[in-house]
């Protein structure tokens, strides 16, 4: 398999520049699994300053609603009832919850610590026969360096066309959120997948994301402001999150 390390400032300069990467040099191979074929490549992509803006890519399937129902999902763990109810095995946030107190204890005892892993990978339901849906995020890493928090996580595979963007994402305002409560700076966020892909049924997709990065000669035909532009846009979803919430909490 290819290995690819892509550096890049913002978020999305460097999911384009993974995006391209895998367009080109991506191997074509069988996924059994799923009786398809996909592009692959194992992929790093280093985030220097996660924080940047433009922060939003317009290269990623979704919108401001569903960005801001998985950044909640991640962060506070909104869908993680469907757990009870017995329609999901697990969250990511249901497996990263209960580790958050023991990395913020141990960065504040020790800032220089490398013991700061979150383990996402439950081997004894991951790996079950007959699994479906085996954890793609395996760990989180945090570290404290020159006064700022990094971040540094493994995927064992991830979908570069409909996942990897909004993965990304609500990860780093997992970081900031970390970082705020340990009164440190943010720091660099590094994305590592060993199987970073695209299905057969998205090669196209993933062909014209790349014809419209050729195209285009301006970064704001690719991107969005957080702050001054999809995040008011994500709150204004809020309730109508809420309420769907609140709906299938309660259903028969």
């Amino acid at each position: 398999m290819r290995e690819i390390l892509i550096t890049g400032r913002t978020l999305p300069e460097t999911y384009h520049a993974a995006l391209r990467a895998l367009h080109a040099e991506g191997e074509t191979c069988p996924c059994p699994d799923y009786d398809t074929t996909q592009k692959e490549v194992s992929m790093t992509m280093q985030v220097l300053e996660p924080l940047a803006e433009p922060m939003i890519s317009r290269l990623f399937i979704g919108g401001p609603r569903e960005l801001e129902q998985y950044r909640q999902e991640m962060l506070d763990g909104i869908l993680d009832f469907e757990i009870e109810h017995g329609n999901w095995a697990y969250t990511y946030h249901s497996r990263m919850a209960e580790q958050l107190p023991f990395i913020l204890h141990e960065l504040k005892r020790n800032p220089y610590s490398r013991r700061a892993v979150i383990d996402i990978r439950d081997w004894r339901h991951d790996s079950a026969e007959g699994n479906e849906n085996p954890a793609c995020l395996q760990h989180i890493q945090y570290f404290i360096r020159d006064g700022a928090l990094h971040c540094k996580l493994l995927f064992r595979s991830n979908d570069a066309c409909k996942a990897t963007f909004m993965n990304a994402f609500a990860l780093i305002c997992l970081q900031k959120r970390m970082a705020d409560a340990l009164g440190v700076k943010m720091g660099s966020y590094t994305h590592r997948a060993n199987s970073f892909h695209c299905y057969a049924r998205d090669f196209s997709m993933l062909a014209g994301y790349v014809e419209r990065m050729d195209k285009s000669d301006d970064i704001e035909d690719l991107t969005y402001s957080y702050e001054d532009e999809w995040k008011p846009l994500m709150e204004t979803y809020q309730p109508e999150i809420a309420a769907m919430v609140d709906e299938l909490k309660n259903r028969p």
